[in-house]
């Protein structure tokens, strides 16, 4: 017999005294989140990894977390751009593409189970118009702003009682969503081995 109070793979009654300890204890339920890039000697080359993160100032680390990610390129761009044995590979701006698509589907999923409408299908497509430009050197950094024009995400979502405003409003607080469309400071850090002369 099913649980009544089961509904998406969420236990109700547990969702919501979650929610209830996260807005009393806010602190308790911050996370630290990170992740690591490190080239491969191939230009374009990189291999993320995924790991431990924190909550609520503890640190969470398990060999089942431990995911790597082979970033790199477009098989035929690379080969137009003169890299010798281009393959395909994870291209890093249609994984962030993927990773705001996934994520505007759990802020659209956890709120409307939290609100009691039940989802029989939801599937969200995102794409951008993406000009390289600035990362080949072409234009200077102050043309940014220019890079990736016509940013879409289309929505395809079925289930009773939907009401489109409300689906907005729970696609928008999508935390991958809030990160590539809202203004961030990234403090950069550079650190070498050895101090440049006349640096000191």
């Amino acid at each position: 017999m099913s649980n009544e109070r089961t509904t998406h793979g969420i236990d109700l009654e547990t969702l919501e005294g979650f929610a209830e300890h996260a807005s009393e204890q806010p602190d308790a339920v911050q996370l630290g989140l990170g992740a690591s890039a490190t080239y491969e000697g191939t230009c374009a080359h990189s291999l993320a990894k995924i790991d431990s993160y924190e909550l609520g100032g503890e640190t969470i680390a398990r060999e089942t977390r431990e995911y790597t990610l082979p970033y790199g390129g477009w098989k035929e761009v690379l080969d137009a751009g003169g890299w010798i044995g281009a393959t395909d590979r994870m291209e890093p701006v249609e994984v962030a593409l993927s990773a705001l698509a996934a994520c505007i589907n759990v802020g659209i999923s956890i709120n409307a189970v939290a609100n009691g409408v039940d989802i029989e299908q939801l599937q969200t497509r995102v794409r951008t118009d993406f000009d390289p430009a600035v990362l080949f050197g072409l234009e200077e950094l102050k043309e940014s702003d220019s890079v990736f024009e016509n940013v879409t995400a289309e929505i395809e979502i079925d289930g009773e009682d939907l009401d489109k405003d409300l689906v907005d409003e729970w696609a928008r607080r999508a935390p991958v969503y809030t990160l590539v469309s809202l203004a961030q400071d990234v403090d950069m850090t550079i650190n070498t081995p050895v101090e440049v002369a006349g640096d000191d």
